[in-house]
């Protein structure tokens, strides 16, 4: 036996304790419980983090391949279950786990992948009720976004051709589950969208387990139904099954029977209320019409009609009758006036200074015209007028005397 130690390089001990751990059958497939911190997702894919518990740390990666497959997004503080190997990492001489799958304890991880992406989107404003879209009444053309191959694609043909057949439905074939289906499914309605094939789209699929209906509670499902211009229906699984999808369409039906339901009207009703309104409309004509038609007819037997001189003659006595009323007033005011007249001329006369002249009375005027009143209002040797009842004398005042 050989005693001389053997120096090893710190390389060589580091892929010598990496030969040992990776030969070990419980390290290379253990399982870890611990709670998640440093959380790392680095651009090329890969997730690194630190499991640890009260008392030790493991450090861990999750390779960009590994990580794809997660249905939820670790987070600092989230308690889980890692399976993977125990290896050394030889350039820092580190053991580490290199984990190949993550499952949340308490809740799985579907579940908790399904809240995380619902408090995002929520946070964004995918679920705001004053985006959400208003369906078309009755629409030409409506694309069915499901699984050609389902029930539920035959249970909505039968209940949009009974219910409104005047609608053209359109079948957009996707697979509705597995891991390619989200993505088909987002393609379709934008396949849709960008030709604008319809008026109304319906993407759904019948009911199954959480995983079969997983596809649409994948994001970009939700960022296509949220950037659709056209209106859409989520109808995924039973009433009791809720989808994000379910959240961002612009209207949710509990299966997609349902949704064939609320997409169209029912003729049997639009027939029955159009044969409602056509009655109201005719009664709302018919009333009126009637009573226009008695009017016309009392009218046709009117003198008016009958007669039309009749008026003419009525109007000319009435024209006469008034012509002589007026007549007889303005003579009845003629001779009231007539009389006026002569009582007031007669009293005029009777005032008249003429009157008073013609009884050998004079009017006296001194050179400005003035009516003399008395004696003191003239001088010796002025000149004055006297009117008399045939004319007037120019004199001039010899002498004054004043009583």
């Amino acid at each position: 036996m050989n005693n001389e130690l053997r120096i090893l390089s710190v390389s060589q001990l580091s892929q010598y304790i990496k030969g040992l751990m990776d030969r070990d059958e419980l390290l290379s497939g253990v399982l870890v419980r611990g709670e998640i911190s440093n959380y790392k997702m680095y651009p090329s894919g890969h997730h690194y983090f630190t499991l640890k518990d009260g008392d030790s740390a493991l450090r861990c990666v999750m390779f960009r391949g590994d990580a794809a497959r997660l249905r939820f997004r670790p987070e600092n503080g989230m308690q889980v279950i890692a399976a993977g190997r125990i290896s050394v990492f030889p350039r820092d001489g580190q053991y580490q786990l290199y984990c190949v799958n993550l499952t949340p304890e308490g809740a799985g991880q579907l579940q908790i992948a399904f809240e995380q992406l619902k408090n995002r989107l929520q946070g964004e404003g995918l679920f705001d009720p004053a985006v959400k879209k208003q369906l078309p009444a009755y629409p030409k053309r409506i694309a069915l976004v499901t699984s050609p191959a389902g029930a539920a694609v035959r249970d909505m043909l039968r209940i949009l051709k009974s219910r409104w057949p005047m609608s053209r439905v359109l079948v957009v074939p996707v697979l509705v589950q597995g891991e390619q289906a989200a993505e088909e499914i987002a393609a379709a309605i934008d396949y849709v969208n960008y030709y604008k094939l319809s008026d109304l789209i319906i993407t759904g699929r019948g009911g199954g387990s959480a995983e079969d209906l997983w596809a649409f509670n994948e994001e970009p499902v939700a960022r296509a139904i949220f950037n659709s211009e056209i209106p859409v229906i989520s109808a995924v699984g039973h009433e009791p099954d809720v989808t994000i999808s379910d959240f961002v369409a612009d209207l949710r039906a509990a299966t997609p029977s349902n949704a064939a339901e609320l997409a169209v009207p029912d003729r049997a009703e639009v027939d029955k209320r159009m044969n409602h309104l056509s009655q109201r409309l005719w009664r709302a004509t018919a009333q009126p019409i009637g009573a226009a038609r008695q009017r016309l007819e009392r009218l046709g037997r009117s003198r008016v009609l009958t007669d039309p001189a009749a008026g003419i003659r009525e109007k000319r006595l009435l024209l006469d009758y008034q012509s002589g009323k007026l007549l007889r007033g303005m003579e009845r005011t003629l001779s009231a006036q007539k009389q006026r007249m002569g009582r007031l001329a007669a009293a005029l006369d009777a005032m008249s200074p003429l009157k008073v002249l013609g009884r050998g009375y004079a009017i006296a005027r001194d050179e400005g015209g003035r009516v003399l009143t008395g004696a003191a209002q003239v001088e010796p040797g002025d000149r004055v007028e006297l009117r008399l009842a045939d004319g007037s004398l120019a004199c001039r005042v010899e002498e004054r005397k004043c009583l």
